[in-house]
């Protein structure tokens, strides 16, 4: 089969590679009808997640049709159409219980490396280095999907991939994030990060009840599409941030500010541009000033929700404010199966097509370009999808 391979630091090719196999009787075989470039794999592409390998398949937003499953799998069968979660859970653990799904103690065969980093593992992940499993991700014609008897959901045939791709992962992703904010009627909600999570952030606030939604963003795209979608927005690059966002709600600050940016951020302040260099040193493992400016901005006795990725050590943490203020920070990787089926009870009702986010559908074989032309801010470029099994026609 085709599929888009790690080899290095701005270095991912389409090759050809071994089809998967059932290697345990809960896993199942998917053939990827549609797949999407996340932004947090732009942190595989430019190097900053440890413990990839020359030869890693990529990808963990995809969907498609079940060709064969394992012997103990009676959730699913052959032809049917699923949505498979990024992250991977056992379902029996003692977090699994809890719907704790993002820190399953069991899908992680790699837990050890975790452990040393973090202390405690985390799910496995499709696509993201060893130190999530090193399982092969859904940049390509076909995945094997391990415990697909927990984390994939059927989808109807009435809805169409576009529409239901999203459901595995960024959809629920910033609906988490919103979640967290714990908003109530008449919150103001600030949004660090106008990229596809950002953007589901932003609706998701408002289906869950804020009154006025703050997005901050230099990318006039993504300013434009943050606007259609209710939100009042910030150019960093043009208005101070803290004093704008301080004028725009009242001078109390923002109920709860969402990180969706993460480690890789860039502005245009001091810190900022000492977090750039830093980096490129390797002084520093992540850039975290997006972070920095919510923690400033946030209102007392507010909350901090962080959906954007971070891989290391953060350096110059304001948490002498974080601590006067009385602020609550929530964060980390997406509970999925909390969210997957409520979610695609949204789409169904037409109360969202989470859909809006794409500007670009394009064949696996252009993946490589495709990923620059994203990390770039490229040709209007906010969300790709890809087909694994289209092939550009020259």
């Amino acid at each position: 089969m085709r599929a888009l391979v790690w080899h290095g630091t701005n270095d991912v090719r389409v090759e050809r590679v071994p089809d998967p196999t059932i290697l345990n009787p809960r896993d199942a075989i998917v053939k990827v009808t549609t797949t999407a470039i996340c932004g947090s794999d732009l942190h595989l592409l430019n190097g900053y997640i440890p413990a990839m390998q020359a030869g890693d398949i990529l990808g963990h937003e995809f969907m498609g049709e079940v060709v064969e499953v394992g012997k103990e799998n009676t959730s699913l069968k052959a032809g049917d159409r699923v949505v498979v979660p990024f992250t991977i859970a056992c379902g029996r653990c003692f977090f699994c219980e809890r719907q704790l799904w993002s820190l399953c103690d069991n899908s992680n065969p790699n837990a050890w490396m975790a452990e040393e980093l973090y202390g405690y593992t985390t799910s496995g992940v499709f696509g993201y280095s060893h130190l999530t499993g090193g399982y092969a991700g859904g940049q390509a014609q076909f995945v094997r999907v391990p415990f697909a008897d927990v984390g994939p959901l059927k989808v109807p045939a009435s809805l169409t991939d576009e529409q239901v791709l999203f459901l595995s992962d960024i959809f629920p992703t910033g609906f988490m994030a919103a979640e967290n904010c714990d908003i109530k009627p008449g919150d103001v909600i600030a949004v660090w990060g106008c990229g596809p999570v950002g953007q589901m952030a932003i609706r998701s606030a408002f289906l869950l009840g804020a009154e006025k939604v703050i997005a901050i963003d230099d990318v006039p795209e993504r300013l434009s599409l943050a606007l259609k979608g209710g939100a009042e927005v910030i150019n960093f690059e043009e208005q101070p941030v803290f004093e704008t966002v301080k004028a725009l709600t009242g001078g109390r600050g923002p109920d709860a500010c969402i990180d969706a940016v993460g480690l890789e951020a860039h502005g245009a302040t001091l810190d900022a541009y000492i977090d750039q260099a830093k980096t490129a040193a390797y002084l520093a493992t992540d850039r975290p000033s997006a972070l920095r400016q919510a923690i400033h901005a946030c209102r007392k006795g507010g909350i901090v929700s962080i959906p954007g990725v971070y891989g290391g050590f953060l350096d110059k943490i304001p948490f002498g404010a974080a601590f006067q203020k009385g602020l609550t920070f929530r964060m980390g990787q997406t509970h999925m199966m909390r969210y997957m089926r409520p979610l695609l009870d949204f789409i169904e009702r037409g109360l969202i097509d989470p859909s809006f986010v794409i500007t670009h559908r394009l064949p696996l074989d252009q993946a490589p370009q495709a990923y620059k032309t994203f990390r770039d801010k490229e040709d209007g470029c906010i969300k790709v999808v890809l087909k694994p099994h289209e092939i550009t026609i020259h």
